[in-house]
This record gives C-alpha cells, structure tokens and sequence, in this order.
C-alpha cells in the first residue's frame, strides 16, 4: 500500500457521495481564498496609516475612515469564513461518518463470503481480525476526512499564497518556494524510517486484542485454576513490547517534528530579512505593507507544514492499517467457492471416494477416506476424540474442500452444488452451538427467519425446552444468553426443528444435558429423523446403537464399518470403543439395578 494506492481507493470509496465531494471543494476554494484577505487588507492598511503619518498633521478622520474600513472587511471576512467553515467541515465529517458505515458494512458483508479456511488460519483469530478492522476503518476514514477536510484546504491556501507572493516579487516567492521542498523531504524520510515501527505496533496491538479476548473467553479456568498472576505475566509482556516500540516510534517522531519546525522558522526569517533588505533599497514595488503581506502570505504557505506531519501521520496510519482491511475487501483468494446446481429434491447420498484432507495449519485430518452415507438412513460416526469425525461433516456441509477424492451428494460432485442451496437442506447441530445477542424467541427464528410464533413455539416443545422458557418473567423475550449452557443446546435443537431440513448433521447433540433432558431430546430427534438422511456423531454409545450404519475412523482412517451389531462382533476398534463405555457407565451395575 503506498499513497497512490491510498487515494485510488479513497476516491472510489467516496463516489457514491459526489455531490458531498463537490460542495466540500467548492467551500474548500472558497475558504482559501478567505484565507488570503488577511495579508492584502493589512498590507493596504499598513500602507495607508503609514502615508497619514507622514502627514504634517494627523487627519484623524482619514484614520478612523481606515480602521472602520479595515474592522469591516476583516469581520465581515471572519463571519463568511466560519459560515464556510462550518459547512466544509459538517460536509466533510458526515462524508467520513458515511464512508466508515459503509466500509463497515462491506468488510462484515465480505467476511461471511470467505471460507472456513481464512478463520482457522494463523493470524486470523477473532481478536486480531476484530483490531485489523477496526482500525482499518477508523484510519481510512480518518485519512477521507484528512484529505479533503484538511488537507485540500491547506494546500489550496498554500497555492493562492505562493501565487501572491510570486505577483509581488519573485524573489520573495522563490524563498518561500525553496523551504517547501526540503520540509516535505523531511517528511518523506520520517514516514520511511518510521513505517516498519508502525507495522510492528499494528502487530503488537493486535496481539494485545487477542490476549484480553482469550482471558475473557478463559476467564473460568484462570479462576479455577488461580492463574491469575500468570496471565498478568503474561499480559504485561505483550503490553511491554508493544510499548516499547510506541515509545522509540513516538521518539523519532518527536525529532523530525522539531527538525521540521525548525526549518519553518528558517523559512520565515528569510522572507523577513529579504522583504525588509527590498523596501530599504527602494526596490519598485515593495513597500513597508509589503513586509507585513509577505510574512502573512508565508504563515499561509507554512501552515500545511505545521500540520502536515499530523496529517501524514493520519495517512502513515491508514497506510498500514488499510492494508489489513483492504486485504478483507479486496482478497478473491479467501471468498468461498459455490456452484450452481441447485436441483428441485435434494435427497441426501453422499459418497466420499478417497478423501484427503490437511488443515490450514498443516494437520493431515483424514487419510484416503472412503464411505457411503444412504439416504433416508441414520449413519454414526464413530471414533476417539481427533479421529476426523467433525472434519469428515465439516466437509460434507462445504465448510472446507477436500484436499483430493471426491465428495458426491446425489451422484453430483459437491463442488457444484450451490453452497447456500445445499446449507439450506442441511440442519446441523454442533457440540457447542453459538447464541446470539437476542431473545429466545429471535435465536429460534434463526433456523427459519419465516417462521411464525406458532412454529417457534413448537419448535421449542420438541426440543423440551417449553416448559422451562414459560417460568421466565418474559418468556420467548428473554435474553437467550441468560440461559444455562443445557438450555443453550436445546435452543440450538429447536433451531433444527423450525428448519425442518432433508439431511441431519448430530455433532454430539446432547453433550451439555442431564440424562433426563438426554432422553427427552433423543425422543424428539428420533421422530424427526423418520425419511430423512441422519449423520451423526456421539460418544453416547445409547445414540449409536440403532444406527443403520456405522464407520469408525481412528486417525483419520476409516478402519471398520457396517451395521453395528456386525461391527462389534468383528472385534476391532468399535468394540473397544463400546465396552469402554458400558464400563464407564457402570452398565453391569445399572443391569443389576434394573433387574432388581
């Protein structure tokens, strides 16, 4: 990302507000030349006091005809000056409010395009991408308001003043010219020497994000585990490094600035000694208003210089911090491939013929798998924890792509099904199910945003969780995130019901519930399951059992599969598997008991 870049993207993200865009420049002109009256009233005015008082006598009725004239025109100026002021400024600050809503709305719009892939690979955690858009969006629209808000007007002013200067003696003008160029190459050599500092504290400030999200996310085990003092260790060494660099990049900045201020007042003293050298020696032209004109016209030439190292920083920042989020807006490389079929009847055979798979972060997940999953049927998946049981649904609902093989859904490759199509008919129910920010009724309504109260309240009764939404004050308008995890898991279930899906995707669907509510919702997830494809997996051995098929992979292999009965009696890894769940459940005593 370099400057020309920067502006390229400024402008075309501004195009949709041209008309803000040309009332901003047209007040901008305005303004400068505003800008200018100053120096030519006090230049006529000094002039004209300075012929009364070479009079005999002081006509003080000439004077005071120039002081009002001069109150007047220098008011009048003031009061057109923060008219257009004002409005430049509101035109400009709601054109950078207006972009950074739409560049927040784009970057968000964007992201849910990418696939699975960008969020599981390094760099890309939710704290750090969190920091590179938020600050990605608050330097490129600082840097909008930057370049038409400040620095347009400045460099407009800085123009007008020079060709003032030039008008009423060249060589004035050139002195001012010449300090110019030497202050921006200053300037140009602090922003290079100071580039790498600012990547780095971007670096570093998104690894602080990062850290404070997983000590709130971790919050419960730092606690059980009195770990307190070891995060703050390990907090303060992050925060110090960034620190550091903050305090040598802020230590560089600091001297280029008094280096540049130093060269102004060069500048200035220049001007001064020559004007005033010109009116001594009678040069045409130059008077004593002259001395007084040109040092107002340098003030106006030298004011962007005051500000620009404020403002190149502004342009440094959205220079680094832009890449990150130009990169989510612009990167093809990570949006999610989809096809386009899309047939009438989505019947749900999947085939995987030889399918490899490595993670992002290199884990080989799944070694040639092979498996046929029939229609209409209910197929486990079975297997120790890391198996590839949750990477084997991962790739049948397109969160990831086979690395090689092939995945066919009703005989057609599942790279062309059309992603949203195929999602649609999918219901999937994780482990841990997200709840959003919202009431029961509206994380319910998720699984189908048409459904109606009657379904959502349905949908609710299958999953059991009723009864229970009844007893809070507000009912199906209560906060869903002030629910116990178990309940939790049966809004996720009810979301399945209310989609009513072909395929049923079952990741350990009664993980966080008690026996009783285990029972109830298998009841329910056993009626819906008639006709449709079910795929599930569990280490609930009473979920498993009344499968019509069962594969058990073992480090990502499939290394048996059958119906389970016949599996078990081979002997291999499935009986293992089960026996060490019966054992763990006490099923000998809990037979006993039931005997009893």
């Amino acid at each position: 990302m370099n400057i020309g870049t920067l502006l390229y993207y400024i402008l075309r993200i501004v195009k949709p507000y041209r008309w803000l865009l040309v009332v901003t420049l047209v007040l901008t002109l305005v303004g400068s030349l505003l800008a200018q009256v100053n120096a030519i009233v006090l230049d006529r005015a000094v002039d004209a006091i300075n012929i009364l008082d070479q009079q005999p006598t002081l006509l003080w009725s000439s004077a005071l005809r120039v002081l009002l004239i001069v109150s007047a025109v220098l008011l009048g100026k003031e009061v057109l000056a923060t008219v257009v002021n004002f409005f430049r400024r509101y035109y400009g600050e709601r054109m950078r409010i207006l972009v950074s809503r739409d560049l927040t709305l784009q970057v968000v719009h964007r992201m849910q395009t990418f696939h699975m892939a960008f969020f599981t690979t390094s760099g890309n955690e939710a704290g750090r991408l969190q920091s590179r858009i938020d600050k990605g969006v608050l330097s490129t629209s600082r840097a909008v308001n930057s370049f038409f808000i400040d620095i347009l007007p400045l460099l407009t002013s800085a123009v007008l003043a020079l060709i003032l200067m030039f008008l009423a003696n060249v060589y004035v003008g050139l002195v001012a010219l010449a300090i110019v160029p030497v202050y921006f190459y200053v300037t140009y050599i602090q922003a290079e020497r100071m580039r790498a500092g600012r990547r780095n504290i971007f670096s570093g400030q998104q690894a602080v994000s990062q850290n404070i999200l997983n000590i709130i996310e971790s919050i419960g085990v730092i606690k059980s585990f009195n770990r307190e003092v070891v995060e703050d260790q390990r907090m303060e060494g992050v925060q110090d490094s960034v620190t550091h660099l903050q305090l040598s990049t802020r230590k560089q900045s600091y001297f280029y600035t008094g280096l540049k201020g130093f060269l102004e007042q060069i500048g200035t003293v220049l001007v001064i000694i020559l004007t005033a050298y010109l009116v001594l020696i009678d040069y045409p032209g130059m008077t004593i208003g002259k001395i007084m004109y040109h040092v107002m016209l340098f003030a106006n030439v030298s004011a962007p210089i005051r500000q620009l190292h404020r403002i190149y920083d502004d342009l440094n920042d959205a220079l680094i911090y832009s890449e990150g989020l130009f990169d989510l807006l612009e990167g093809e490389e990570h949006v999610e491939d989809t096809g386009d079929y899309r047939p009438d009847e989505v019947k749900g055979c999947f085939e995987l013929q030889h399918v490899d798979f490595a993670y992002p972060n290199g884990v080989k997940a799944l070694h040639d798998v092979s498996m046929r999953i029939e229609p209409g049927k209910i197929t486990a998946l079975v297997g120790m924890s890391g198996a590839g049981k949750s990477t084997v649904v991962n790739l049948l609902d397109k969160f990831y792509h086979a690395d090689s093989g092939t995945i066919l859904l009703d005989g057609k490759p599942i790279e062309q099904w059309d992603t949203r199509w195929l999602r649609e008919h999918v219901g999937l129910v994780m482990q841990k199910n997200h709840i959003f920010d919202g009431t029961i009724e509206e994380n319910i309504r998720y699984g189908n945003p048409q459904a109606t109260h009657d379904d959502v309240v349905n949908a609710a009764r299958k999953a059991f969780l009723y009864d229970q939404v009844m007893q809070l004050p507000n009912g199906f308008e209560s906060s869903a995130l002030r629910l116990s995890g178990g309940q939790q898991q049966r809004v996720a279930i009810a979301r399945m019901f209310i989609k009513n899906p072909t395929v049923i995707i079952l990741d350990e669907p009664t993980a966080s519930l008690d026996a009783i509510a285990t029972e109830q919702i298998k009841a329910s997830i056993d009626a819906i399951k008639q006709g449709r494809t079910v795929i599930i997996i569990s280490h609930n051995i009473g979920q498993i059992v009344d499968a019509d098929m069962i594969y058990v992979l073992d480090q990502g292999r499939v290394v048996e599969s059958g119906k389970p009965d016949d599996v078990y009696r081979q002997g291999g890894r499935y009986k293992e598997i089960f026996d060490a769940s019966a054992r763990s459940m006490n099923a000998d005593k809990i037979a006993d008991v039931l005997e009893h």
